[in-house]
């Protein structure tokens, strides 16, 4: 059994393995059936403009995701619009982060640790949640998961200056697909408190990471600028609390069973602050401005699954003396039974319940509802983004409310008439299309127009049919007679 165990370390990179793992549980039901909700529908719609319209549109809102919109509409004018096109990147930015997270693990603790961390992180809830998704975090996880392997090198006495310049520039990419992602430097900065890093490597550290917040910077203050794109984020409660404190606390308690001792590089070391300080950093800013999602922190999921890879090496090291045969089987048997306890997760994650919408499953009923002649109005006009991604179910309907387009005004949703002038247009019509949320997936503020929308419609009009669908509606209404 030892002989074997050698054998693997010396002939398989332990960093591979999680690779095809993650991969396949990215691919498993991608298209979730054909489905796409608010904010892919967002990435969807700025990516299939042309530069300079992307360019016009990051003036007016989204500068804070504007390196992943350039991104996507590279890749879009390469392989074309589809939800693969759309989530396949986050698939492989997924499998990289994966594979640093092993070998991360390998290096510091073992071949166990390594494989066992890398191999869980794709089974992480919020990571399955992500690894499908066509945004910017899964790409914001592997820099966050280089920057940290890269860290961890430079901590074993490794001093390139190649090496610290890689270590900066993978911090400032991921800055600018989304600035919070700037909290994993404070996570970085409680590793080498832990480990008493010297003198130089506290000084090439600190240039690294200054350089990046000030290249940052031109962006951080711009972007504040559009701050009214998350006003719709609730204020802190203590239940938003809940999560993030189980996380914590079994964190905490793998990173016990691997005994960490101060002043050593061990996976407790780079993994509790990699978990423990972007999730309590997050809720220091939410305490000043709601800013609490937990998707602008995903990358602490690499602690998590480093330090869950730790306490499994830490049980094969103890169970070693007395089960020297069975101990090759304790990390698979332990996966075995986490894959098989959180399978109905992972299948919840893949079907399309399991976003607030369906942007395609609404345009295709209008496709169905919609008559010649027909007119559409959307409350909020947020919920143009359906027409936008799938134009050819809305050919010939009217959008009576719309002033400008996305394309002239160079908005997401275009700029609609005054609540006077969207009465008039009502009024001159027969039979509208309304397009809404269902109750139970709204979450935008209604404005004046959207106000005499839903007026005009009471006063005026009589419904005739209303299709409930995957956390949109759609409304017919008919002049009455």
């Amino acid at each position: 059994m030892k002989f074997a165990l050698s054998a693997f370390r010396r002939h398989v990179h332990v960093w591979l393995i999680p690779l095809p793992w993650t991969v396949a549980l990215g691919l498993w039901g991608l298209s979730r059936q054909h489905s796409l909700w608010r904010d892919e529908a967002a990435t969807w719609v700025v990516a299939s403009r042309s530069l300079p319209d992307t360019w016009r549109l990051l003036g007016h809102i989204d500068a804070v995701h504007g390196l992943y919109y350039l991104l996507m509409h590279g890749l879009f004018a390469c392989f074309g619009p589809s939800t693969t096109t759309l989530r396949l990147p986050s698939v492989l930015a997924m499998s990289v982060a994966a594979c640093c997270v092993a070998a991360v693990g390998h290096r510091l603790a073992g071949v166990w640790a390594g494989v066992g961390g890398g191999l869980t992180f794709g089974l992480i809830p919020a990571v399955q949640f992500h690894l499908q998704e066509g945004r910017s975090y899964a790409l914001i996880a592997a820099g966050a998961g280089i920057s940290t392997l890269l860290l961890v090198t430079l901590l074993e006495k490794r001093h390139r200056a190649p090496r610290w310049a890689a270590y900066g520039g993978t911090v400032l990419v991921c800055a600018l697909l989304n600035w919070l992602s700037l909290l994993i430097l404070p996570a970085h900065m409680a590793t080498l408190l832990w480990t008493r890093a010297r003198r130089g490597v506290w000084t090439r550290w600190a240039m690294c990471a200054t350089a990046a917040v000030v290249a940052a910077l031109p962006l951080i203050l711009f972007s504040r600028g559009q701050a009214r794109q998350v006003a719709w984020i609730p204020p802190l409660t203590w239940q938003m609390l809940i999560g993030p404190a189980v996380l914590l606390a079994i964190g905490g308690l793998c990173a016990l069973l691997d005994r960490p001792r101060a002043g050593r590089l061990s996976p407790a070391a780079v993994g509790l602050p990699l978990l423990a300080v972007p999730q309590l950093g997050l809720i220091g800013i939410a305490l000043v401005q709601p800013l609490f999602l937990d998707r602008y922190v995903l990358f602490s999921m690499l602690g998590l699954a480093l330090l869950v890879g730790a306490a499994l090496n830490a049980a094969v090291r103890s169970a070693a003396p007395r089960f020297p045969r069975a101990t090759v089987w304790l990390v698979p048997t332990v996966l075995v039974v986490a894959v098989a306890a959180l399978l109905p997760q992972s299948l919840a994650k893949r079907s399309p319940a399991s976003r607030v919408d369906d942007v395609l499953a609404v345009a295709e009923e209008v496709r169905q509802l919609k008559r010649p002649g027909d007119a559409v109005l959307f409350i909020p006009a947020d919920r143009r983004d359906t027409a936008l991604v799938s134009p050819g179910d809305f050919a010939g309907l009217r959008d009576i409310a719309l002033a400008e387009s996305p394309l002239e005004s160079g908005t997401l949703k275009g700029k609609e008439a005054g609540p006077n002038r969207i009465r008039t247009a009502m009024a001159a019509e027969r039979r509208i299309l309304v397009v809404t949320d269902t109750a139970g997936a709204a979450r935008s503020v209604l404005t004046e127009r959207d106000k005499a929308k839903s007026a005009g419609l009471e006063r005026l009009f009589t419904v005739v049919a209303d299709e409930r669908i995957r956390g949109r509606r759609v409304t017919v209404y008919e002049r009455r007679r």
